[in-house]
């Protein structure tokens, strides 16, 4: 978030990491009622984490959903928490 209250230039990379994220599951998540769907809720460095961890079978069928329009798959989700930015 960039910010000019006080001329201040936010962190974009770990605003990036704080948004807003919601886990779904894929089929749920395009459909009219999707936001009552959701199986977890948090930062969004937290459901790549929570989702990374999963056996594969289960993250098959997820994605995040980050700040209301953003879905990311379990291919990305992997390479999201292999990045060497992404929160410890």
């Amino acid at each position: 978030m960039n910010t000019t209250i006080r001329a201040e230039s936010g962190d974009t990379r770990a605003d990036f990491w704080k948004d807003h994220a919601t886990v779904l599951r894929r089929e749920a998540a395009d459909g009219v009622l999707h936001g009552f769907a959701a199986l977890h809720a948090g930062i969004f460095s937290d459901m790549v984490r929570l989702v990374a961890r999963m056996p594969e079978s289960e993250r098959a069928g997820l994605v995040i959903e980050k700040s209301g329009d953003r879905q990311y798959g379990p291919a990305e989700i992997l390479a999201l928490a292999r990045r060497n930015d992404f929160p410890a």
